[in-house]
């Protein structure tokens, strides 16, 4: 069965080969089409023409500075956790042209390049990821100052969310309160049950596309069927922040204790776990970059060997680089562990003075993609003083 428009708010299912036709039907719109697919031994985000280029069949295994594929052949499409990639890479791109000059008759013109600012359909995207976008969205549309080239590809951004149904060790989403389960800001939500996906419409392009497709409507049983699967995933995260693990080599769980957290950094910028983890840490920057929030960049001109042509790009940053902090005076951050206190107190603590939220989602991509697998769970815990406090389980 199928409508005009599937109302926004509404349940559909779809059996598991109208997955292709979703596919299709947003080949049909225009929209460049992208999903988790296996390369390079992980699954990352790549143009996807069949969803048998999805990962259906494999499990990733995440921990600290670890990341394994395995071959689980019960896994479903989407049992895979988060990849090194979010979002951000697609709205605020590594490397951007901001200005164009070029120098005739001795005069210099300078333009602004136009945005290429093709339709994009992103499949596969998680809670933790859609809460992302919403504090990308303050960092850059908020405000007085609003960048023009991401809000022309926010504009034409077509997100097909999923409901997790498993969690890596590192994730930590019920920490931060922004999942498992999918709350908002997609235009169609999946949840993978047993040979069919329930379909929740939540915009009205995504009733359009939806419209395209084979759907029946949802009975109760399938929506509820649907919630219990993220009500139980949640108690499991939950649940798993109470335990010890003792087994040697055992995945340990993670949870972060945000009470009082911003108060808390602040108030221990002395504290002497700073100077231990910089004995680790490697100033590589893999956090920020993996990170689905930080947003530093830096901007230089860039000219040809004549000199007539120069381009002012933007690239990514980082503010565990010591060139980061340089002012006229010199670098402001010295040391590994002021640094590494930098990132971790904006991200917690002073982020919530700057947007009026946290700048962490507890997706834990900073953990497993650290070469030397710092925790920022486990740091936030030092300086508390005591190991994580056990989360209250609760359906």
């Amino acid at each position: 069965m199928a409508a005009k428009h599937a109302p926004v708010g509404s349940f559909m299912t779809i059996g598991t080969k109208q997955l292709q036709a979703l596919v299709n039907a947003l080949w049909a719109a225009g929209y460049r089409t992208i999903g988790p697919r296996i390369m390079d031994s992980a699954i990352v985000y790549g143009d996807l023409e069949s969803v048998d280029q999805l990962p259906a069949g494999y499990l990733d295994r995440q921990d600290g500075g670890s990341y394994r594929l395995e071959k689980d052949e019960s896994a479903g499409y989407f049992d895979h956790v988060v990849g090194p990639q979010s979002l951000k890479g697609f709205l605020f791109p590594p490397r951007e042209t901001l200005l164009e000059s070029v120098r005739k008759n001795g005069t210099w013109q300078m333009t602004a390049p136009e945005v290429d600012a093709k339709p994009l359909a992103v499949i596969g995207v998680r809670s933790c990821d859609l809460h992302a976008l919403a504090i990308q969205d303050k960092v850059f549309l908020g405000g007085p100052y609003v960048d023009p080239g991401y809000k022309a590809r926010r504009e034409k951004l077509f997100l097909v969310a999923v409901n997790c149904r498993r969690a890596a060790a590192t994730c930590f989403c019920h920490s931060m309160k922004t999942g498992p389960a999918v709350s908002g800001g997609f235009d169609l939500a999946l949840t993978e049950l047993n040979r069919h996906f329930l379909v929740e419409v939540g915009s009205a392009r995504g009733g359009e596309i939806l419209a395209e497709v084979e759907w029946s409507p949802a009975t109760s049983q399938q929506v509820e069927a649907a919630r219990v699967v993220s009500t139980l995933l949640e108690a499991e995260l939950q649940g798993r922040a109470s335990k010890v693990n003792s087994e040697a080599g055992a995945p340990r769980e993670r949870f972060l204790d945000t009470t009082n957290i911003h108060d808390l950094l602040l108030g221990n910028l002395e504290h002497p776990r700073w100077d231990e983890v910089a004995e680790r840490c490697l100033a590589c920057a893999n956090c920020t970059m993996v990170c689905p929030t930080c947003f530093c960049a830096s901007v230089e001109d860039v000219s040809d060997l004549s000199g007539d042509n120069v381009q002012r790009e933007r690239a990514w940053d980082s503010c565990f680089t010591a060139e980061h902090s340089t002012m006229n005076t010199g670098t402001v951050r010295k040391t590994t562990a002021s640094r590494y206190r930098q990132w971790l107190t904006h991200k917690l603590a002073t982020w919530h003075d700057q947007f009026g939220t946290s700048g962490c989602v507890g997706c834990g991509r900073c953990i497993t993609w650290c070469p030397v697998a710092i925790d920022l769970t486990e740091e936030v815990a030092a300086i508390r003083g005591a190991k994580p406090q056990a989360a209250e389980v609760g359906l």
